[in-house]
């Protein structure tokens, strides 16, 4: 089998190369993280992988090394039918925190493509393969003679048109998807463009790095012929990869202080003079708050926040800010942590779950961060939690 070219290392075969690496290790990040959105992680973990191989072809095939492992030509290629229902679903179970396994059907494109190629393609002799890498990447070269079966030109149209079927997948989805975020924008009382409400934030820009892809993908493939221009696509997605990377990084560490420090400023700064709260409205939700969070437990989700509250609540943001700063005497940020660590000194007691860590105890309770959890329980407590267990387990 010919090799007429040498290996293609530059800038953009490191940048690929990076992307691949960072891809491979965010996409273990979210699907070996555990917590009450285990499910939306891995789902956000299992499309950052299928990003990664995709990345893995175009550099084999970029590089030129893809004539010296032509049996994996087109390797990633169903898997690009993963992408759309794989962001689809991590934004519909991290929003709702709910999946229903009929959703898997969203994968139905994916599994067919999978069982085309593995009988149409991928069986097919080497020289086949080396036709379609060049044709692909090398159309000055000439195509070998190869022995083809199942030679009907129509059992071919799924794979002569991959990329328009791709591009047409792309384009549902990220309708479908534009409305999800919207509407839940819609439903509190927010703009789109809010980043009062952190996981919509959070929602809304996955949702804008996807289509910032969708609209590359478009401007590459009508520029270039063939797959010519794949290694730009390819240096995109490492960038949406690294970008995702850094939010997780900022998000990890000291995200909820942050977040905290941000919404104890903005309650404090908020002016009441002119608002239209009613005793009634007060009374009745100050009921309903009370009876809510001891029922069920929201502020045990780490994407507890002050306007999903009061979407559950049914009034306004601002309302239920003032509510508590002038009824309760707290901002939400100690509202929600008195409730936590109750909840966490409970658990720290109990038998049934003294083989608990700290860290999965702040996790169970709502905390991204075993020093969040701990800053607040010294706080309200006065001990540490490992100081509180050992003093009430003796």
């Amino acid at each position: 089998m010919p090799i007429p070219l040498p290996l293609k290392i530059d800038v953009f075969a490191m940048l690929i190369f990076l992307g691949i690496a960072q891809g491979l290790f965010l996409s273990f990040f979210f699907i070996t993280r555990k917590g009450d959105k285990s499910l939306s992680n891995k789902f956000l973990g299992v499309l950052i992988l299928s990003f990664s191989l995709a990345l893995a072809e175009i550099f084999l095939c970029y590089t030129n090394m893809m004539f010296h492992t032509l049996h994996l030509i087109d390797f990633a290629e169903p898997t690009n039918f993963l992408l759309s229902p794989l962001a689809y679903l991590y934004l519909k179970t991290k929003l709702s925190n709910q999946f229903d396994k009929k959703q898997y059907w969203h994968f139905a494109p994916f599994v067919f493509y999978l069982i085309y190629v593995s009988v149409l393609f991928y069986p097919q002799e080497i020289a086949h393969k080396y036709n379609a890498y060049v044709s692909a990447y090398h159309p000055q070269f000439t195509h070998l003679e190869a022995n083809i079966y199942l030679r009907y030109p129509t059992l071919f149209f799924f794979k002569d048109n991959v990329n328009e079927l791709m591009l047409l997948q792309f384009l549902i989805y990220i309708i479908i998807c534009f409305v999800l975020i919207y509407n839940e924008f819609k439903k509190i009382g927010l703009s789109f463009w809010s980043k009062q409400d952190t996981t919509l934030d959070w929602c809304r820009n996955i949702f804008i790095q996807m289509l910032s892809v969708i609209i590359v993908f478009i401007i590459v493939k009508s520029i270039f012929q063939n797959d010519l221009g794949d290694h730009i696509l390819a240096a995109h997605i490492t960038l949406v990869i690294y970008t995702i990377s850094f939010r997780v990084i900022r998000q990890s560490a000291f995200f909820h202080l942050t977040k905290e420090e941000n919404e104890t400023k903005k309650e404090e700064r908020r002016p009441y003079e002119k608002s239209t709260l009613t005793p009634e409205i007060e009374e009745n939700t100050l009921r309903k708050l009370q009876e809510l969070m001891q029922a069920q437990k929201p502020f045990l989700s780490s994407d507890f926040s002050l306007p999903t509250f009061a979407k559950m609540l049914k009034v306004s943001p601002h309302h239920l800010s003032q509510i508590l700063n002038e009824s309760l005497q707290q901002n939400f940020f100690e509202f929600t942590a008195h409730y936590r660590i109750e909840e966490a000194k409970k658990i720290l007691v109990e038998k049934e779950t003294a083989h608990l860590k700290i860290e999965e105890i702040a996790e169970m309770v709502g905390y991204n961060s075993k020093s969040a959890f701990n800053t607040s329980f010294k706080k309200i407590v006065g001990l540490t939690p490992s100081e509180f267990r050992k003093e009430k387990g003796r």
